[in-house]
């Protein structure tokens, strides 16, 4: 029975069976009574099974009722093989024992992985853990090797008094010191609070299971602080955290958290001073790209042209081997795709408007997650392909109010700093200042082609009205001319006065129009096209849909093989 004497659980230990002690015998020994040999032995025997029976069976259960796994169980699902378990030090009072640090391996790689044992106080922190934590990044940039870390916390152990803050200030300080030299992939399981949301996104990547929360205060905090009633859910839920670019990924549950670990750490270098493991393909570099064809055959030749929308992950499906990608923020300003995939094995970072999202305009959110997505990218030695089919930055008060101009900044800084190898393709539109900025020639790109679909210029079809507004002012003096002599001539031919007026604004109109959609049409012909970029050397060449696989993954293949990974050796910008 539990402490209630009401509330029945399950026991995995059966009450009447014997005790077995483990015995110390080496094979063959002369058997002999036991001393203070095996005394000291059997002692260190209870140190190393400490951990792992500490929780006992009620706690371990509770765990499992609310759905989620212990420290132990997540850490074998995750691991080749058994851990390594380092720093095993649980006190008297179980000082650290609520945070396990271990070396693993995951698909043959090393691994430095910790998490919180939420069935040891509630895996809060205190000072021992504190240093536990810095011990073990410090050892992940020694051995440069990729961290995982597993949070299930409630935050600071308040028994502990300050020496709790004092271990999240070391756990902090020495994470952020290994930022940029390793990379770090952090899970977010169960109930997190305070300091226990600030550590893990310190972190590279972030991933959130579906019915968890975490936040710098709970929903109990804001009720009595502001008088406000809000779920979990609401308050640091996935739905939140996935909007704001806190999460990065958002999965159904614990075991497919894990599952994406494992995905993510394939395209992940072990630090700064190497490439991303390359991964040999049967897919051949020079298969042809049909489906782009397809895609844009059916746009271009629809009712609405070149304003019909593109699904832009079907070209970075297409570009791909074997169409496999992983999309990072995916729940995000939809309106840009941020992704990582391979192109003859090689890991390619993947920037590219999506027109089917607010016809690609980039916003706010799309420039800081373009930004924070290149800056990673620059770090890991992770060359990027930016596609490019956009209509510029979205205009309006909303977006300057909330600093447009500081964002879009952002994700220039970051094209601009970029060290790896970098690609652009000019897909369909490609305007202004969004041109400007996106990773062409000037700011610093290796490689700029083009479809023939493309349209480059300073502005899209309203720039009509600024390149032909003679023309123009001509067409539209006319009109009062053109329409008193049309109905004169209709009168002429039998109509009643307001029948040759209306008659006469009919034709008026429809001449308009026309000289109109002529200045239209010339305004594409000499401007919003690729052969002006081609002349100036903007462009490299016009390459067919169908072969812009083989013709991306042969010049990069080329620049890699002339690029040597080193961490990054730069002055630090006043902006990042």
């Amino acid at each position: 029975m539990s402490e209630d004497k009401q509330t029945p659980y399950a026991s995995l230990e059966n009450p009447f069976a014997a005790t077995v002690e483990r015995t110390f015998e080496v094979p063959g020994q002369i058997a002999s009574e036991p001393g203070p040999y095996e005394d000291a032995l059997r002692a260190g025997a209870a140190l190393q099974a400490r951990p792992y029976e500490a929780a006992g069976v009620r706690n371990v259960q509770r765990q499992h009722l609310k759905k989620r796994m212990t420290v132990w169980e997540r850490i074998k699902f995750l691991a080749d093989e058994p851990p390594t378990v380092l720093y095993q030090n649980w006190g008297p009072n179980l000082d650290g024992a609520s945070l396990v640090t271990a070396l693993i391996r995951v698909g043959g790689r090393d691994v430095a992985i910790y998490g919180h044992d939420f069935t040891v106080r509630a895996g809060s922190m205190d000072a021992t853990n504190g240093k536990k934590l810095a011990r073990l990044f410090e050892l992940a940039a020694k051995r440069r090797i990729p961290l995982v870390g597993l949070n299930d916390s409630a935050g600071a152990y308040i028994p502990a008094g300050v020496g709790g803050l004092d271990g999240y200030a070391d756990a902090f300080t020495a994470l952020r010191k290994i930022s940029g030299v390793v990379p770090s992939i952090m899970c977010m399981f169960g109930f997190n609070a305070g300091g226990g949301s600030y550590l893990p996104r310190q972190g590279s990547f972030l991933i959130q299971p579906n019915d968890t929360f975490f936040g710098l205060t709970g929903p109990g905090v804001v009720k009595s602080v502001l008088g406000e009633d809000v779920t979990p859910d609401e308050l640091g839920g996935p739905g939140v955290h996935s909007q704001s670019g806190v999460t990065d990924f958002v999965v159904p549950d614990e075991v497919a958290a894990l599952r994406k670990v494992r995905e993510l750490l394939k395209y992940l270098p072990g630090c700064n001073s190497e490439f991303a493991p390359h991964q040999p393909s049967s897919d051949p570099v020079s298969r042809k790209t049909w489906d782009i064809d397809i895609l844009l055959k059916k746009a271009f030749n629809s009712s609405t042209g070149f304003n019909t929308p593109i699904d832009i992950s079907v070209l970075i499906q297409q570009l791909c081997d074997h169409g496999d990608f992983l999309e990072l923020q995916a729940e995000r300003a939809r309106n840009t795709i941020t992704a990582l995939g391979r192109m003859g094995g090689n890991v390619i970072g993947f920037v590219a408007n999506n027109s089917a999202v607010a016809s690609g305009q980039i916003d706010i959110d799309a420039a800081y997650k373009n930004a924070r997505f290149i800056r990673f990218c620059n770090l890991y030695n992770i060359p990027i392909i930016f596609l490019e089919d956009t209509t510029g930055f979205l205009p309006g008060k909303d977006q300057e109010s909330r600093g447009i101009v500081q964002a879009g900044r952002a994700m220039l800084d970051a094209i601009v700093d970029l060290r790896t190898p970098r690609f652009l393709v000019l897909v369909r539109n490609a305007f202004g200042g969004a041109y400007a900025s996106y990773n062409n020639y000037p700011t610093g790109a290796d490689f700029v082609v083009a479809l023939p679909t493309t349209r480059v210029a300073v502005m899209g079809p309203a720039g009509v009205e600024y390149v032909y507004k003679d023309e123009l002012r001509k067409i539209r003096g006319a009109v009062a001319e053109r329409l008193a002599a049309e109905t004169r001539a209709q009168e002429a031919a039998g109509l009643s006065p307001a029948e040759a007026k209306d008659a006469a604004r009919g034709l008026v109109d429809a001449w308009v129009k026309a000289e109109e959609a002529e200045l239209a049409r010339r305004y594409e012909r000499e401007l919003m096209n690729p052969n002006e970029a081609l002349s100036l050397g903007s462009i490299s060449q016009i390459v067919m849909p169908s072969e812009l696989r083989q013709a991306l993954a042969e010049h990069m293949d080329f620049c890699l093989r002339h690029y040597t990974p080193a961490p990054l050796d730069s002055v630090q910008r006043e902006f990042h």
